[in-house]
């Protein structure tokens, strides 16, 4: 049966990832849909383009070079909208949804808590209505959605999960509101297919070579509604991948879900 693809990444900015070879690997893996976070820039500042590809971009408002979600299609969606309808949260470019036929595709860069947790009251604030966002549209059809969620949800899903407790990332207010989000009908797709698997991490810090020693965090998801699970194909995270302290993370639906 023929498959979807559809990737997402953290690009920590999209000109520096292309000239890290991001349109390479977009040609090389052909997604049907690709959704990036922290794009750190306006679309009328791109001078590249990807052939085959349509962009949506939802640029932070607030501060240059700063946050930013896009995503890029192959195929024409019935419709894009851009934020979640509460100006606090839209004003930094945080959330894109594009519709299809048989579900909504929804990227978020969730905001980060910070050092300290100097942000997390505005980060809960955020949690409560992008979730409240995701049941209006999962009223209407499944939703799917992915992004730099800025959480380590179990221990198993960070390299040093005792010494980070309570730091940005792994708090248990953080942590706390991802099992609420799930708990709305959707399901960490990385793990419905590798639920022990360990060493599986998406994010590395540029500092102390944690990259090539693996010492990371798996903090960008591909979360599906629980009805869309009989079309789950695949998960994978693309750490070999460089071009951005992030890795791609992907998922493969079945054609009949779209």
């Amino acid at each position: 049966m023929p498959q979807v693809k559809l990737v997402s990444w953290n690009v920590n900015g999209l000109r520096a990832c292309v000239g890290k070879g991001f349109g390479e690997f977009l040609e090389r893996e052909a997604p049907n849909a690709i959704c990036l976070q922290e794009t750190k820039m306006l679309p009328e500042q791109a001078d590249f383009s990807f052939e085959g590809y349509e962009g949506y971009w939802n640029s932070c408002r607030v501060k240059k070079g700063y946050s930013g979600t896009a995503i890029f299609l192959r195929r024409q969606p019935l419709a894009v909208t851009y934020g979640i309808g509460i100006e606090e949260f839209d004003q930094e470019g945080r959330v894109i949804c594009a519709e299809f036929e048989g579900y909504y595709l929804v990227t978020v860069y969730t905001p980060n808590a910070q050092r300290g947790l100097e942000r997390i009251d505005f980060r809960m604030r955020f949690e409560d209505a992008f979730r409240q966002y995701l049941q209006g549209l999962q009223e209407k059809k499944p939703v799917v959605v992915c992004g730099d969620m800025n959480v380590a949800h179990r221990p198993i899903d960070l390299k040093n999960a005792k010494a980070n407790i309570g730091n940005a990332g792994f708090s248990y207010e953080e942590r706390g509101k991802f099992a609420e989000l799930l708990a709305c009908g959707f399901v960490d797709t990385y793990r419905h297919f590798y639920p022990d698997q360990e060493g599986a991490y998406s994010w590395w810090s540029y500092m102390y070579n944690s990259r090539q020693n693996n010492v990371g965090w798996r903090i960008d998801y591909f979360l599906a509604d629980q009805r869309l699970v009989p079309q789950l194909a695949g998960a994978r995270i693309l750490s070999e991948v460089p071009g951005s302290d992030h890795c791609p993370v992907e998922l493969l639906l079945t054609e009949e879900s779209v």
